[in-house]
């Protein structure tokens, strides 16, 4: 690891604990993923050789219990006297890869977020008189096992239904349905690791645009330069405006939609939603829903259009970054002129660790262009 930096290492089948020094010794290298949509992954790359008598008829890490799928995983890394937890994960997949060449062999241990094993079992489970706040609550509640915290952003528009109007209906893995319920509001359901080691977040809300911004992404700026690339896309065709007609469900009354157009909280001075020529255009299609619903629904729309109207892609360096990009908050980014400089959202984040190098590459989005702050601290 890089001078500063270090790597801790926890594995287990139900309470991790520091892996032996076999396994920390064989360590090559290890990648985590962190997206703010779907699971979030990881890979260990491990040396493998047989040169001691107790591997004269296999590799004794292939043999090592501690490594065999669906063992929990927790990977934390300490920059100075600061200790945060990258990973609290689940092996789903080994790969090896035997070599003839001395100590080229390799076993990779893959795996994901505890998420996944929310995604394990199909059900057919009514959630009678319930809003989907209510229900989300409830699904999280059944993995406490993993040290599940459920934080829970209700929307402005809560459906509970009586048992008389509908029945709401869940058909698959709670993962799947805890993600469905999200998207009808533009809201994101995801698990975050922490804040101590053995617990993970899980939340079920509105994308986090509003956090304090981390330290700043700096390019060109001689000495104070932490990006290694950069890239940037601004798309004309992302945002949309949503517009139609509903019949309520309760009144039969039918009404035009307001026209939907995205309330996120700004992170550009020039959002696309409002400054663009041109926009597209979708008429609201859906049926049975009461008035205030099918406003929610389509604002939900509106919003996530512009989600990744400008998107850019680099590799900082973590020493002289000097800390960990969070994945689903706020970052600055300076040095690139007018139009780029400012805040961003993390959409995600890839760190890659090795003996000597750690990267991390990374996806920042927003809405337009041009800053919402003037002076971009470092």
């Amino acid at each position: 690891m890089p001078l500063g930096i270090n790597l801790t290492l926890l594995i287990g089948e139900n309470v991790p604990a520091p892996a032996p020094r076999m396994i920390m010794e064989a360590l090559q290298s290890v990648e985590v993923t962190q997206s703010d949509e779907g699971r979030s992954g990881f890979q260990i790359v491990l040396q493998l050789g047989r040169s001691q008598r107790n591997d004269m008829q296999d590799y004794q890490l292939l043999k090592n219990p501690l490594l065999k799928v669906f063992n929990r995983v927790i990977i934390i890394v300490t920059i100075g006297a600061i200790a945060q937890v990258l990973m609290d994960g689940i092996i789903t997949n080994q790969q090896f890869s035997p070599s003839s060449a001395p100590g080229s062999s390799t076993l990779a241990i893959t795996g994901e977020d505890v998420s996944v094993m929310m995604d394990l079992e199909e059900k057919s489970i009514e959630h009678t008189a319930q809003d989907e706040a209510t229900i989300a609550r409830f699904l999280i509640s059944n993995y406490a096992k993993y040290g599940l915290i459920a934080k829970v952003i209700a929307p402005k528009f809560r459906d509970r239904p009586t048992q008389n109007e509908r029945i709401p209906s869940q058909q698959g893995t709670d993962l799947k349905y805890l993600q469905s319920i999200a998207e009808r509001f533009a809201y994101v359901f995801y698990i975050i690791p922490g804040p101590t080691s053995g617990t993970n977040t899980a939340y079920w809300g509105p994308p986090q645009r509003q956090t304090q911004p981390q330290p700043a992404l700096t390019v060109n700026m001689s000495s104070f330069t932490n990006v290694n690339s950069i890239n940037f896309q601004n798309n004309g065709l992302a945002a949309t405006d949503v517009r139609g007609q509903v019949q309520d469900r309760r009144s039969n009354e039918s009404r035009s939609l307001p026209q939907a157009t995205s309330d996120r909280p700004p992170l550009a001075n020039q959002p696309a939603a409002t400054n663009q020529p041109h926009k597209r255009t979708e008429q609201y299609r859906e049926t049975g829903r009461e008035i205030a619903q099918a406003q929610a629904y389509a604002q939900a729309i509106a919003n996530r259009s512009v989600d990744d109207v400008v998107t850019i892609t680099g590799e900082v360096d973590t020493v002289r970054y000097g800390s960990l990009l969070q994945t689903r908050g706020v970052v600055t980014l300076r040095g690139v002129g007018l139009n780029y400089d400012g805040l961003y959202y993390i959409k995600n984040v890839t760190h890659k660790i090795s003996k000597g190098d750690y990267k991390q590459s990374f996806t920042i989005t927003r809405e337009g262009l041009g800053s919402t702050i003037r002076q971009v601290a470092g």
